[in-house]
């Protein structure tokens, strides 16, 4: 197992919640985080018939067998043993009780928040980060591998092709998933509707649009589109609300939260067609965004990152938002520096005055240096973007 960022956090928040959950999408190494960290709790997962429905039929004695808490896995499978967990660890008042993992799921998701509210503690796994697999020495050799192949851990550690796994990923996710969430008539229009949101990863996002293109309306893409962020597919980076001035765009930006994934969707069957592919850089700029939430949420934060356009066409990529001002950040694709990639930074420095602090610039280059006032760094130093 490739070690995660997360395992610390997971293990500071077990001394002071009765319960931690991990959730994120399918495959993303939650059961095995869980195992890794929580080695000394036995290990149960609702998959499994016989204990689904034993927890179903008979909760208090299901769960007097763990004296000493466990791992719960796939919790989604049995929702009503939340309320059962809230009285048992309201009794036992014991920190690091319960582990639950789970696929984010709408009722999940409300029913955790809900029923234990003030109890647990929540994790969010998204795939591996680059950090990750630089300290492990698993990052690919090259940034087109490395768009290409996203951070699926199956990926790094079995001999599978990506696009024999992203295949069965995504009929996998389709026929178990969606069919729990949403009534889907035809699973291939919903199967049409991923692939135009991988085509408009990166952009500005127009339900209207994106929905004709479907055949949908643009009330059944927003909620198709709900489904999407609560199975961890897609996030949606929304605008900077400062006004500095200018008329603002409000409406959020759509990205995937694994470019090999979204690479996948787009019909990129190889890393060779990637070099020249037309949605190249909005893959790189998915996969720095996705690289920043990652860093974020491993560390039990939420993402404070937004971006900032007005309405003559001026924007910023990224905007992070920090304690001691905003951080903006450009996001280019190209390997080699070209000085007239500050030109938006300078512009929005100009406009925010003293809330700005050294703007950052991530490039397909390799390496990090320093250019006047701006910090440039490679892609494979883009966690350090936060820190």
């Amino acid at each position: 197992m490739i070690p995660r960022d997360a395992a610390n956090t997971l293990r500071r928040l077990a001394k002071g919640f009765p319960i931690v959950a991990i959730t994120g999408p399918r495959q993303a190494g939650k059961t095995t985080l869980a195992k890794t960290v929580f080695g000394d709790k036995p290990y149960i997962t609702l998959e499994n018939p016989d204990e689904r429905e034993f927890a179903q039929n008979d909760p208090k004695r299901f769960l007097s067998r763990f004296s000493q808490g466990a791992i719960l896995d796939e919790i989604q499978r049995c929702p009503d043993l939340l309320s059962w967990l809230q009285g048992l660890v309201d009794a036992r008042g014991l920190m690091g009780d319960f582990v639950l993992t789970g696929s984010a799921q709408l009722d999940l998701v409300a029913g955790i928040t809900q029923t234990l509210a003030g109890r647990v503690a929540r994790v969010e796994l998204l795939p591996l980060s680059a950090s990750e697999l630089a300290a492990a020495n698993g990052l690919p050799n090259t940034l087109t591998q490395m768009l290409f192949q996203g951070g699926y851990p199956a990926l790094y550690s079995r001999d599978v092709a990506p696009q024999d796994w992203f295949s069965n990923y995504m009929a996998t996710y389709v026929e178990r998933d969606i069919r729990q969430l949403i009534h889907v008539r035809e699973l291939g229009q919903f199967q049409t509707f991923v692939k135009m949101c991988a085509a408009r990863t990166g952009q500005l996002l127009n339900l209207s649009s994106l929905g004709a293109d479907c055949g949908i309306s643009a009330v059944t893409a927003k909620q198709w589109l709900t489904v999407l962020e609560a199975s961890y597919i897609v996030g949606l980076l929304r605008p900077h609300h400062n006004n500095y001035g200018k008329r603002l765009v409000k409406t959020p930006k759509l990205y995937f939260l694994d470019s090999g994934l979204a690479a996948w969707l787009l019909g990129i069957r190889d890393a060779t067609t990637l070099e020249t592919h037309a949605s190249r850089g909005a893959l790189f700029e998915t996969w720095v965004v996705s690289e920043l939430y990652k860093h974020s949420l491993n560390a039990g934060q939420t993402p404070a990152l937004y971006f900032w356009r007005d309405s003559t066409g001026n924007e910023i990529d990224l905007i992070d938002e920090t304690a001691r001002g905003l951080r903006p950040i450009e996001i280019k694709s190209g390997a080699t520096y070209a000085k007239d990639w500050a030109a938006g930074l300078r512009k929005w420095q100009g406009l925010a005055k003293t809330e700005s602090l050294q703007p950052a610039i991530v490039y397909g280059g390799e390496l990090s240096f320093e250019r006047e006032d701006l910090k440039v760094w490679g892609w494979k130093d883009v966690a350090q973007l936060i820190d």
